[in-house]
């Protein structure tokens, strides 16, 4: 591994969110419950995408992706902060920090993607209804997924490189909870300006470049829905795509601050980063089930099945 005076630096000091242990005590019971409700929301939700044939589109498809990442995204930092919450000594190896930099990026990077996808799906949907079985084929919505998770990889790999290339002499103490590129800025003794640019760079590069077609989709469906004469019509239209629209609000709201505004270790910068890392995968599901008719259907039909 060609991480630079890696013979001094072997390990790193994450704060976390407290130093006092009642709060720890606390948290750790709140993250705990935050967790395994993610786990059990997004494995539902997959249980019932894989079981109900009438669920088994498009849509449906890449919503069964969608609880998947989120369980590997909650799963990148969630059990480590848990671990760190009922620790006295807060300490990460440079190897697992790497890791954990690399799958943070990739699990967001993937999420980002997929959303951009899921606009695309709910564009074709509601803006050529009649020719959606045709648009959104199987071998498309298959290559759209893959190209999400390579396209993201790859992203993250190349993230990965600029932490590897930081020099770090003697500062260890991350403040933060978790392995995040911008937290390990203040610890590099070496020029960061090219590294934080080419950041800067590849955050707006993948964040609007997946943003923009979610933008232009819904211009065209907000286009598309005004100019349905029935009052239901309209409901029923936007209805198909509200969760969607809240989930993307959620996740790229809270990504684009917390990534786009100088390090600092601060509050706001923890709870940005708790909002996209801990409680977006945790509303997903919920926003899902709750504000979609099919999914309650389906739920209930699964429920009367296994219980």
């Amino acid at each position: 591994m060609a991480w630079r005076n890696h013979s001094i630096i072997t390990e790193f000091i994450l704060t976390g969110l407290s130093d006092d242990p009642h709060i720890q005590a606390l948290l750790f019971v709140l993250f705990l419950g935050i967790y395994l409700l993610t786990v059990m929301g997004n494995l539902m939700l997959l249980l019932v995408i894989r079981t109900d044939s009438r669920l088994h589109t498009p849509m449906y498809f890449f919503l069964s992706n969608l609880s998947f990442l989120d369980l590997c995204f909650s799963s990148v930092t969630m059990p480590k902060l848990l671990k760190d919450l009922l620790s006295e000594k807060k300490t990460i190896s440079v190897e697992g920090c790497l890791t954990q930099v690399f799958f943070v990026f990739f699990s967001s990077g993937t999420e980002a993607f997929l959303l951009s996808v899921m606009a695309y799906d709910r564009y074709a949907a509601i803006c050529h209804p009649l020719l959606y079985g045709q648009v959104m084929s199987s071998q498309l919505c298959v290559g759209l997924v893959l190209a999400s998770w390579g396209l993201a990889s790859l992203n993250a790999f190349v993230i990965v490189l600029l932490a590897i290339n930081l020099d770090f002499c003697e500062a260890q103490t991350i403040h933060h909870y978790t392995c995040e590129l911008p937290a390990l800025f203040p610890l590099s003794c070496s020029d960061i300006s090219i590294t934080t640019n080419i950041l800067l760079c590849s955050t707006l590069l993948h964040g609007l470049g997946t943003f923009l077609p979610i933008f232009f989709s819904y211009a065209r469906i907000i286009s598309t829905i005004l100019h349905i004469s029935s009052t239901s019509g309209r409901s029923k239209a936007f209805s198909t795509c509200s969760s969607h629209l809240i989930a993307v609000i959620l996740f790229f709201g809270s990504g684009f601050l917390c990534y786009l505004m100088p390090p600092s270790g601060s509050s706001l910068d923890l709870l940005l980063s708790l909002q996209y890392s801990a409680v977006t995968p945790l509303l997903n599901p919920l926003i899902y089930s709750l504000k979609n008719v099919e999914v309650k259907a389906a739920v209930r039909r699964t429920l009367g099945k296994y219980l």
